[in-house]
């Protein structure tokens, strides 16, 4: 029998990553999306097609797959009688697939399907899959709790694939343009039942050194080449890491982050070195146009205590280990302009009334009187 998963989330991070390494190893998948052309659009060709871009170009044909609207009840049945759930939705989409993926449990549970059920969120975020679990029990009774405890699984997982949006590629709205290189990486210590065989899905038992690998390196480095690059006037990421400059800074930003991996995980430093140097080189995939201004989006978000900037910082502070170019990086953050983006626009208006100090409390809860506050806040009046 094949297995199968319904996947939530049928843009490009869904069609180009987690969709395509399923439908790769025989899982047949249905997505389940809110945008009714592009369901419409999937249900009906049943296929679409992938560039995948690295030293060279190739288009490889996604299969075995269909879609249904993500707002229908089409859903909930398919999750009653499905193997596996994946998401590629954003981090502030989980909370509302929650309640269909509870209905989809329940009506699992009245049907008397007693297989085991993995779900895996895959998202930019620190245990998702942990977080959407909260999210689910809430729509959940005691009794479906009890028996959602022994039969699904919520699987936190670490991913990474570049895949920025593409202007449709000869007029076919369903091709995806994706980087060769993909990592998925999965807590094996949480599946219920077997643990499915994907290429491409690794396991481990150390997710979170993985987390903040993924996070401290390929993030950091991510929105940092896109802010400094976006106050040096560079419209892609490609562009802007072609600078030296920006190339010395976000690197140097890279390694202090990666002291703290170093020393929190025991990574060896050079292979370390190494892996920075990979991502570098992907940032300057001649293949992938990512725009600086979608790479450095919602910088309140990307400023917050847990995520790409501020995690690193404290884990510098922890050990006592260099900082100069993440302080950079973040006050370059602060400099982010963008009319179409709220979260830039909200930081702005706030910077202006409060300056940097509160601002740094107020959204990344450093403390004014830090060291590190007022370093940034010289950088950023020099910037």
């Amino acid at each position: 029998m094949m297995k199968k998963a319904v996947h939530f989330g049928a843009g490009n991070i869904g069609r180009g990553f987690i969709g395509k390494l399923l439908a790769d190893s025989d899982v047949a998948v249905t997505f389940a999306d809110v945008n009714g052309p592009l369901i419409d659009q999937l249900s009906h060709e049943q296929k679409y097609n992938v560039r995948v871009v690295g030293k060279d170009s190739k288009i490889d044909v996604v299969k075995h797959i269909t879609a249904v609207n993500s707002m229908s009840k089409d859903v909930v049945d398919q999750i009653a009688n499905t193997d596996m759930v994946t998401t590629a939705v954003g981090a502030n989409v989980l909370d509302k697939i929650a309640r269909t993926i509870a209905e989809g449990l329940v009506k699992r549970f009245e049907q008397g399907n007693e297989s085991p059920l993995n779900i895996i969120a895959c998202e930019n975020m620190v245990r998702g899959s942990t977080h959407l679990k909260a999210e689910v029990y809430a729509h959940l009774n005691e009794e479906q709790q009890t028996k959602a405890d022994e039969y699904v699984g919520f699987v936190d997982s670490a991913v990474d694939r570049i895949v920025p949006p593409m202007d449709a590629a000869n007029d076919d709205p369903l091709e995806v343009t994706v980087e060769s290189f993909s990592e998925w990486i999965v807590d094996d210590q949480q599946f219920k039942g077997e643990i499915p065989s994907i290429v491409g899905m690794e396991r481990t038992s150390n997710l979170m050194a993985y987390v903040e690998r993924k996070l401290f390196t390929l993030n950091t480095g991510h929105c940092i080449t896109a802010y400094l690059g976006c106050m040096a006037g560079y419209r892609t990421i490609r562009e802007a890491i072609g600078d030296p400059i920006i190339r010395m800074d976000v690197t140097e930003a890279m390694k202090e982050s990666g002291e703290v991996l170093i020393q929190r995980y025991g990574f060896d430093r050079e292979l370390h070195y190494a892996y920075i140097e990979k991502i570098i080189e992907r940032f300057s995939n001649p293949f992938l146009v990512d725009e600086v201004a979608r790479v450095g989006r919602e910088p309140i978000r990307k400023l917050g205590r847990n995520d790409r900037l501020i995690r690193p910082l404290l884990g510098t502070i922890e050990y006592g280990t260099a900082n100069d170019a993440l302080l950079k990086g973040i006050a370059a953050a602060l400099k982010y302009e963008n009319a179409t983006d709220p979260q830039a626009v909200e930081l702005q208006a706030y910077l202006q009334e409060y300056g940097v100090m509160k601002t740094l409390t107020h959204y990344c809860g450093l403390e004014a009187t830090s060291k590190e506050a007022q370093s940034i806040e010289s950088i950023f009046s020099q910037l």
